[in-house]
């Protein structure tokens, strides 16, 4: 085999170092490059083992263990740097028909930091250089050595690579050590690290990578360094989608609102997905709402949904027809209605605006697509054991591209995991009109005093996430023109507490017609719900019972765990009787003690719920001191109990959402 063969078929156009070793390994040929390449002279090498190029530790002269071989391997200089080089190795021929000479070899070499050919010449050169992603090789010392024009265009706004310097030496941080680390590990080892995240920063913008790890071993087995490859996905269609489910994990659902639910759909697939959506649900999803049955038909077609949630790229959404909250008008053919039926989704990458589709009997629809230019559209059912909610559209105007099935996959996913939710709050908001309207008929409608008693009441359900609560409070009508004013809480909220609160109003009604005094009628109810006679699921409740005569002027009450009443003198002096504060309604110790005082003409009573006292914020002791300012500064005024009864909620609760049911009953002897 002659030289050139060698040479032309392994490096192409380069110019190796070559080297002729005999049969004992000794250097018996030397060129100009191989000075060049290790700092020998000719006259320096000549009858010297081939392994003096080694490094220490290396194979030494010993032919069979390093002539043979071909690949990367480090060479050592004469002045003791150390470099990597690209080898070849064949048997010495002495013509194109002449036999080999036995245990002789040609050796040639390039390095890596001049020329990346390899077997596949410069073919497989240019693929490596002009590949997508970003290489580089990284000696022992994990110092650049050579990278690709990908990490080059990569480099133009991320310096990390620049030849000669580690990461941590052109820019140090945290995530460069913990890359170099890796490195290590992979030059120890020799196990390569695939898919590794790496957080690249640089001034104000940020880069996210996936960073492959592999080991570069010499031919000699040892290892010589390792080969980066770095995928930049900052800005990756695949990540996006993955974030936006990652975040629809979070926000869906944080609200038990079907309103705020579809609404937070909508904005969610904005732009990542789409750059329109909307949310559609028919109208037993929005309780409160006019009927659509009685709406009339259009143009547009029937009513079928009300808009519950839209969503658009552009300011003001010009591509809604309908406002939330508006019924929503579609032609019986429409994918609307066709998705709602068949429970399948609608997929029409290109859509179709020619004569004969949907759209021709839906011209508004069709204005707003040629205006707006939406040119593709999605349409998912929203559906959740065993229901369909309504329907989800996603549509495309400003993004040229076309929505893929991937897209699909996405909005599917998307929708399946806000339909959970808004069935959530679905029946969270069925079952809480349920226990509102259960607790509105169970407390008393219409209030009436006496002659000698004015009486006013308000009550203030929460709006908290807890639900309906069991406040409750009555005024019962005695023989000998005595008045009973009754307020309790039953522990807990939701369709359970309304209806204990129900049969314990029922029970305190039918305990005072006995006539039996505040201590005894607690005992007795004590007893009942101990019995779990009053409700299955055994709730405890606070209450406290007064009755007024009006002849004697006395007034003998009892408390069952509940804070006392205000007294307020004809003067304006708030007082807070001394109560024997006694166990909540189903204890079962029945320890209650009536407490008698008498109350002049002019004399207010304010009771109430602790919802109107406590807050996250401040406690009982705090919120009846200001209880006692408001009805202070009431006192002083003028007014009637009503105005006065208002005064108070707008005092202590404003505009704020109550953190939990407020109960005040007022009564002036």
């Amino acid at each position: 085999m002659k030289a050139d063969s060698v040479f032309g078929g392994v490096f192409g156009a380069a110019t190796p170092a070559v080297a002729v070793v005999d049969d004992a390994g000794s250097v018996v040929g030397w060129t100009e490059a191989a000075e060049k390449l290790t700092g020998y002279l000719a006259a320096d090498i000549f009858g010297r083992p081939i392994g003096t190029l080694l490094p220490l530790g290396g194979d030494g002269g010993r032919p069979g263990a390093f002539l043979p071989r071909r690949g990367m391997m480090e060479v050592r200089r004469r002045d003791g740097e150390v470099i990597i080089v690209r080898t070849d190795a064949a048997p010495l021929t002495l013509g194109d028909d002449a036999e080999s000479r036995p245990g002789s070899w040609l050796v040639s070499a390039i390095p890596v930091t001049i020329d990346l050919s390899t077997d596949t010449g410069v073919l497989l050169e240019s693929v490596i250089g002009n590949f997508p992603i970003a290489m580089a090789v990284w000696d022992r010392d994990l110092r650049c050595v050579w990278f690709n024009e990908a990490a080059e265009r990569l480099r133009d706004g991320y310096p990390y690579y620049r030849i000669g310097r580690s990461l941590t030496e052109v820019i140090p941080g945290i995530d460069n050590e913990r890359v170099l680390d890796a490195m290590r590990e992979v030059l120890a080892d020799g196990r390569p690290v695939i898919d590794r995240e790496a957080h690249w920063s640089y001034g104000s913008d940020e880069r996210l990578l996936s960073v492959s790890l592999l080991p570069l071993a010499g031919v000699d087995g040892r290892p010589l360094g390792v080969c980066s490859v770095a995928l930049d996905f900052s800005n990756s269609k695949a990540r996006d989608h993955l974030d936006l489910l990652r975040e629809a994990g979070v926000r869906l659902g944080s609200t038990l609102d079907v309103m705020s639910t579809a609404q937070e759909l909508a904005e969610l697939a904005i732009p990542v997905l789409a750059d329109f959506v909307t949310v559609d649900l028919p109208e037993e999803m929005l309780p409160g709402t006019e009927p659509l049955r009685r709406l009339a038909t259009t143009e547009g077609g029937c009513p079928a949904f009300r808009r519950a949630g839209v969503a658009s790229a552009r300011e003001g959404a010009p591509e809604s027809l309908w406002e939330r909250g508006e019924a929503v008008f579609v032609p019986p053919r429409s994918p609307f209605v066709e998705v709602l039926q068949s429970r399948r989704p609608h997929f029409e990458p290109v859509l179709d605006t020619s004569p004969g589709t949907w759209l021709e009997h839906d011209p508004d629809r069709a204005r707003i697509i040629e205006t707006t230019g939406m040119h593709s559209l999605i349409v998912v059912p929203l559906e959740a054991r065993g229901d369909v909610l309504g329907v989800a559209a996603f549509a495309r105007t400003s993004n040229p591209a076309p929505f893929t099935r991937d897209d699909l996959l996405v909005a599917e996913e998307l929708v399946t995991r806000a339909a959970l939710s808004l069935d959530n709050a679905r029946q969270y908001t069925r079952e809480r009109l349920t226990a509102l309207a259960l607790q509105r008929d169970l407390l008393p409608h219409h209030l009436s005093g006496s002659d000698t008693v004015e009486v006013a009441s308000r009550y203030l359900p929460s709006d908290t996430h807890d639900g309906v609560g069991g406040d409750w409070y009555d005024v019962i009508h005695l023989p000998c023109g005595r008045i009973a004013l009754v307020v309790g809480d039953v522990t807990g909220h939701g369709i359970n507490a309304a209806a204990t609160m129900g049969r314990l109003r029922t029970a305190v009604r039918a305990l005072a017609y006995l006539d039996l005094p505040p201590d005894e009628l607690l005992t007795h109810l004590d007893h009942l719900m101990t019995e779990d006679a009053l409700s299955p699921d055994a709730m405890g409740a606070t209450c406290l019972y007064a009755v007024y005569d009006p002849y004697t002027g006395h007034c003998t009450m009892a408390t069952a765990g509940h804070p006392p009443p205000a007294i307020v003198s004809p003067s304006g002096e708030v007082t807070y009787p001394s109560l024997t504060a006694g166990t909540p309604i189903g204890v079962g110790l029945g320890t209650f003690q009536s407490y008698d005082m008498r109350l002049p003409a002019g004399t207010l009573l304010a009771l109430y719920t602790d919802g109107l006292i406590e807050t996250r914020h401040s406690d009982l002791d705090a919120g009846m001191a200001r209880l006692g300012d408001v009805l202070a500064r009431t006192a002083l005024e003028s007014t009637t109990l009503d105005r006065a009864c208002a005064a108070v909620i707008d005092s202590l609760v404003g505009d704020a959402p109550a953190e939990d049911d407020i109960a005040l009953l007022m009564a002036r002897v």
